[in-house]
């Protein structure tokens, strides 16, 4: 076996091994890529909101099909319920990651809010005058203000217990006892049963200002008992104080009607938020990527749902009921961390770790090597003992036969420094090695074409021949 095949050998070898490691790297540079597309995938996140064909419904519904023709990290999976109770209980068991649902409802304790489906008012009226005979047994006098509803009965708009609740509030904030006024509630279709009951001496409905609910009730009881009274509720502020989840409001003259003025001038009264709500362990990074795709779409969602015009931000900026929720928060503050403020520590990390394995993989690749022949010294010793065989040297056909021998072991050499198993600062030896040789080479070679050899440079036949 020539000196070389040990050196060819250990070649295959380290061949071998780098195309594993090369195979290796191809498969973690593709389970690298598909965990990137598993990640980089839209999230898809579940809204609780009924019931079906309401107006809350059909903007839930707008907002999911522009969501999935325009964004490319959340899409809205509708989940239908019977209302908004229905809808929060789905949230509270953690069934559901967003909801819609009134802000004066049952509300889990860990709801917060992502934004504002619409603001509902509180609209108060009674008639100015009636056309049955029965309400001569009762008493009389033009019901003015919330202190005349003393003693009488209120018709609620909708049966949610929620408007309840809400006239017991405003009752309680004007002084006057709840137990001292009756109410009888209707379905949002049973606005001409509303308007048809003698019994009733004023009215109650919660919704949008442009509710067509509120304007048809009010239009209807107009028709049948005369011209509203509004009743304004002067503790409006106060309510809002001692009640975080209503807001003091006004409502504009003319909103319902504008001939006749319904109202003639500007009346008070209080607000409460229709909300799209996800629990606190909603990340951020979700939360915030459903909220500026929210508003990036509003507008198109406008287009096609009027409803979707409502759609507000929630202010961060006075204590609220439910909260803000973080996510959103950081997005309408402008205090969102960026990529590289939420991970620069992992990257840090990363870095260290990833220097460790390099030191690691440089160790491990020494040891797996020990066995082999050490390359750098084993071309050295050739050389040198190329530089003793050109030194006795006889012909120039000897030095050019150690030349080519020397330019082979270079070739050796450098590969030997490509597959890494020489290092750089080890080339500096093998150069001073090679310039050694390279010194005795032009020696020899001066010294045989000056003429017959100096004895101190010549054995063997040289000196037989001069004999």
């Amino acid at each position: 076996m020539s000196p070389s095949d040990p050196v060819r050998s250990a070649h295959d070898g380290r061949q071998r091994r780098l195309l594993i490691v090369l195979a290796l790297g191809f498969v973690a540079f593709g389970a690298a890529a598909a965990a990137l597309f598993y990640v980089l995938q839209p999230e898809t996140l579940r809204i609780a909101v009924g019931p079906a064909g309401s107006d809350d419904y059909q903007v839930v519904q707008a907002m999911a099909d522009a969501f999935s023709e325009e964004s490319r990290t959340v899409r809205l999976s509708p989940l239908t319920t019977g209302g908004a109770a229905e809808s929060l209980a789905l949230l509270s068991a953690d069934k559901t990651d967003l909801a819609v649902g009134r802000g004066d409802l049952g509300m889990p304790p860990d709801a917060q809010t992502l934004a504002i489906l619409r603001k509902n008012y509180v609209v108060l009226w009674s008639p100015s005058g009636r056309r049955s005979n029965e309400t001569k047994k009762k008493a009389s006098g033009k019901i003015g203000d919330i202190a005349h509803l003393t003693g009488r009965k209120v018709g609620i708009i909708g049966r949610t217990g929620a408007n309840v609740a809400v006239l017991r509030t405003i009752l309680e904030g004007s002084g006057v006892p709840p137990d001292k006024v009756t109410t009888a509630q209707f379905g949002t279709d049973e606005i001409e049963k509303l308007a048809q009951d003698p019994t009733l001496d004023a009215y109650l409905a919660v919704g949008p200002l442009d509710s067509k609910i509120t304007a048809d009730a009010i239009a209807a009881t107009a028709r049948v008992r005369g011209a509203p009274t509004f009743l304004p509720i002067e503790a409006s502020e106060a309510i809002a104080l001692k009640h975080a989840r209503y807001e003091a409001e006004e409502i504009p003259a003319s909103v319902f009607n504008a001939r006749p003025a319904w109202p003639e001038d500007k009346v008070d009264t209080i607000s409460v938020n229709h909300l799209i709500l996800a629990r606190k362990e909603l990340s951020e990074a979700k939360a915030a990527a459903f909220y500026r795709q929210l508003f990036a779409v509003r507008d198109t969602i406008t287009q096609g749902v009027a409803g979707a015009s409502h759609i507000m931000k929630p202010d961060t900026e006075k204590e609220t009921e439910p909260s803000v929720h973080r996510g959103a928060a950081a997005v309408i503050n402008g205090t969102e961390r960026t990529f590289l403020d939420k991970y620069s520590d992992y990257f840090w990390f990363a870095l260290l770790v990833l220097s460790g394995i390099g030191s690691a993989a440089a160790w491990l690749r020494r040891f797996l090597n020990r066995d082999e022949p050490d390359d750098d010294n084993s071309c050295r010793n050739r050389i040198l003992a190329a530089v003793s065989e050109v030194r006795n040297a006889g012909s120039e056909d000897d030095l050019l036969t150690r030349q080519r021998e020397v330019d082979a072991i270079i070739g050796e050499t450098l590969k030997s420094y490509d597959d890494g198993v020489i290092e750089q600062e080890d080339l500096a030896a093998f150069g001073l090695v090679l310039e050694l040789f390279h010194h005795a080479i032009a020696e020899r070679r001066a010294t045989l074409q000056s003429g017959p050899a100096d004895p101190t440079w010549t054995t063997g036949p040289t000196l037989a021949s001069r004999r």
